[in-house]
């Protein structure tokens, strides 16, 4: 497998997406691209990156990527300016199916189903990556944005795949206040309210790890007592929001889209023993309604019920997460006797140091890490990782997700 990454700081869209794919193909040495991944952030145009990078490898090799809050390479990493980035691949071993659906924003269930009805390779040893358009309607002045959930796009798309098919992937966004529509790469053509879905089979074995970083603010557990879909309003009887109130002092957070530090928190692990921070998925705060009544959440997947507890993001853990977890990972890869050939890493925008107030950037650890490996790396900023988690795909929230494919 040859891989090669290119980075631009381009204002012009299209002469960013040239100058990235020609730098990708000369640094990995590709002489036939089978495919290729890009990501662009706000400030660019991306109808026009796409071009630009199209007019290099072709009008027949798949794209696929869209817009991102920043981007990330073994060199590189920004989420400021016109930051874009590009990976070209080239492998006879290993073979990408592309596959595109729209209509998500009608039904994320039903546009899951179709996707896995396009796909036709599903031979054993296949993985699945999906991007998804995370708005569905974007923020205005005063309002949280309507989003496009996960949780029924993967049930949809297991239902449809009746097969034991892995799939990873990411809800992509543009900008912190979730105020601009999404623009998606879909293999051939740009499109938004899309589901891309990038199959992978051949002779290759996908490796991850899913990165961590948020703790319970205490040991105390909370019961959802009334819910609607994605829109939380109270816990223990209690209107959320005033409980949100008390824990920051102040009502300053509502005027916050997402809301940083705090997560609402779930525990897949035992209830009353040391917390571990793996068995815990968290769903970002995306605002407080305009009236106070409630809190928007990224997913629709808490009920009537559920028990949660509030969180706090842990600056320190969330870099040793990333360090350590990287590192076993390529560590494993190596035992196993495999070489890594490429590293794809989904990384929460709010993770990013200059939304968490942190002096160094956690994806630092995985380009560190992987550029001692030396494999190729390209990272994106995204609103929702997608990773296998308790023996099924889940939408996560405030994590990284690192894949490496290997040889």
């Amino acid at each position: 497998m040859k891989v090669g990454i290119g980075y631009s700081q381009e204002q012009d869209a299209f002469t960013a997406g040239k100058k990235g794919a020609e730098d990708a193909i000369k640094k990995g040495t590709v002489s036939r691209p089978d495919c290729a991944f890009a990501f662009c952030s706000a400030k660019v145009d991306p109808d026009d990156f796409f071009m630009g990078v199209q007019s290099v490898i072709g009008d027949k090799t798949p794209i696929t990527g869209g817009s991102a809050i920043g981007v990330i390479t073994n060199n590189e990493l920004s989420y400021e300016g016109f930051a874009t980035a590009v990976a070209v691949i080239e492998s006879d071993r290993l073979r990408f199916q592309v596959t595109v659906v729209d209509g998500l924003d009608k039904s994320e269930k039903l546009a899951g189903k179709r996707l896995a009805e396009t796909i036709t390779d599903r031979t054993e040893g296949s993985a699945l990556l999906i991007l998804y358009d995370s708005i569905k309607i974007p923020a205005t002045e005063g309002s949280p944005p309507v989003l496009n959930a996960s949780m029924p796009l993967i049930s949809g798309l297991e239902q449809g795949l009746q097969a034991n098919i892995p799939v990873w992937g990411a809800g992509l966004v543009r900008d912190y206040d979730f105020i601009h529509p999404i623009r998606q790469f879909c293999g051939t053509y740009v499109d938004s309210q899309s589901v891309v879905g990038v199959l992978f089979s051949g002779l290759f074995t996908p490796y991850f790890r899913i990165m961590h970083g948020c703790s319970p603010l205490d040991g105390v557990y909370h019961k959802v007592t009334k819910i609607e879909g994605s829109t939380l309003y109270e816990l223990d009887g209690k209107p959320v929001v005033e409980m949100i109130d008390d824990l920051y002092g102040n009502q300053d957070w509502r005027h916050r889209y997402p809301v940083d530090l705090l997560t609402i928190g779930v525990n897949y692990g035992k209830k009353f023993e040391e917390p571990e921070e793996a068995m815990y998925v968290n769903r970002l705060i995306t605002g407080a309604l305009p009236d106070g009544s409630g809190i928007s959440i990224f997913e629709p997947d808490l009920e009537y019920g559920s028990e949660i507890q509030f969180m706090l993001r842990d600056s320190s853990r969330m870099i040793d997460s990333a360090r350590e977890n990287a590192s076993e990972l390529m560590d494993q890869i190596k035992a196993d006797g495999k070489k890594a050939a490429f590293g794809l890493y989904i990384d929460c925008a709010g993770r990013a140091a200059g939304f968490s107030n942190m002096t160094r950037e956690e994806a630092r650890e995985i380009m560190d890490v992987l550029s001692q490996h030396q494999t190729p790396l390209l990272g994106f900023y995204s609103g929702v990782e997608i990773a296998p988690f308790l023996q099924k795909s889940r939408g996560l929230d405030w994590t990284g997700v690192l894949l490496v494919l290997a040889e």
